[in-house]
């Protein structure tokens, strides 16, 4: 039988605290129902053994991605940071939000820092959301027509917001706000590091409030200092019409 089958849930994520957001997409309890096999809970949430198992066995395997962001042409720049760096944020906040409450309800008394924390991460998933929406459906589409533009050799109609580094510069401000925000709750949480005993999903609160902080400052540095330098450079190639 697979050593998967047979070991806890909670003996897996006190070994790996990131299989806790694996157990977690899956609606597997992981800290008061950890006590019974990873086959057993996956039977209980009606979920294939199959596919959690592959998720666990894949969770820290190096990802084979490119990283000469520099050279990669900005169409392909803007697909892959909503790929990855979006959808990774609309994917993880619920789970954050969820986590949080939990945590805060549960230990908000003993440790109050977590009720701040809880507020502060509200703040900062509402910035975003909103943030990203104003990228993809505003920002990046019109990068992408001076692309087409140029490639074409053919002048653009002025757009409603006038020059490319005006969204630009908003886009700046608010990743300096969440980034603000982030670094407070970094230092409420003395670096994501739980108090000891903590149970499973405090630990997996603050692992993944660590890994998101992370992946911002990826996100913001791949707009920042390469998406964003290029789109101003690119837009002084382009003509437009009144």
């Amino acid at each position: 039988m697979n050593t998967l089958q047979t070991k806890t849930v909670g003996q897996m994520v006190t070994e790996n605290i990131k299989t806790a957001h694996i157990f977690k997409k899956y609606n597997i309890d992981f800290c008061c129902g950890g006590g019974i096999s990873i086959q057993k809970a996956c039977e209980r949430a009606n979920v294939s053994f199959d596919d959690l198992a592959s998720d666990l066995q894949n969770l820290d395997q190096p990802k084979s991605r490119a990283t000469d962001y520099n050279n990669w042409d900005l169409d392909f720049l803007i697909d892959h940071i909503i790929n990855i760096h979006h959808r990774y944020v609309e994917e993880n906040i619920l789970m954050l939000v969820q986590y949080g409450t939990k945590v805060a309800k549960v230990h908000g008394e003993r440790h109050p820092e977590l009720l701040k924390i809880q507020e502060l991460f509200a703040m900062v998933a509402t910035e975003l959301s909103g943030h990203l929406r104003k990228e993809e459906l505003i920002l990046f589409p019109f990068i992408k027509k001076m692309l087409q533009a140029k490639k074409e050799n053919t002048s653009l109609a002025r757009p409603q917001f006038g020059k490319v580094d005006h969204p630009i510069k908003m886009m700046e401000v608010e990743h300096e706000e969440a980034g603000a925000i982030l670094k407070k709750i970094a230092k409420l949480s003395n670096n994501y590091t739980p108090p000891e005993g903590a149970c499973n999903t405090y630990r997996a609160f603050f692992s993944k409030l660590d890994e998101f902080e992370q992946d911002l400052h990826q996100h913001v540095h791949l707009e920042n200092n390469i998406l964003f330098p290029k789109a101003l450079q690119l837009e002084k190639t382009i003509q437009y019409f009144e």
